[in-house]
């Protein structure tokens, strides 16, 4: 078996990590096998948001959106866009305590170049 091939968690993994950890372990069962799905429990989400500023370059924008919170370029555009066109636009939901670190390093490459683009937190 190749090295890359992904095994699907046996009932004794799944165990050791309900014991190890504050995961939450969902089971749904198919007619051919058991699928285990993982769902972290991090706490409470939040929205991370973008605002237009009208210093900033758009293409700025779309790098710090593509280099920090790892969207597609053509994700980084569109909500680029929509924060350009509406004032603001949702970046990505994620736990609060990640989207608070994502929002520190935005905001301080930003300053280090010399902008005002500027994130904030929202509620999930």
């Amino acid at each position: 078996m190749s090295e890359n091939t992904i095994q699907p968690l046996s009932r004794a993994d799944v165990e050791e990590l309900t014991q190890s950890s504050t995961q939450n372990i969902t089971e749904d069962i198919t007619e051919d096998s058991t699928v285990i799905s993982i769902a972290v429990s991090k706490g409470e989400l939040s929205t991370v948001l973008l605002h237009n500023d009208e210093v900033t370059p758009y293409d700025y924008v779309i790098n710090i959106l593509g280099d920090l919170f790892m969207l597609s370029e053509e994700m980084a555009d569109h909500i680029a866009w929509t924060a350009h066109h509406k004032g603001m636009a949702v970046v990505v939901v994620c736990p609060r305590v990640e989207a608070e670190k994502l929002i520190n390093v935005a905001r301080g490459r930003a300053r280090t170049n010399g902008y005002p683009l500027t994130f904030t937190l929202g509620q999930g």
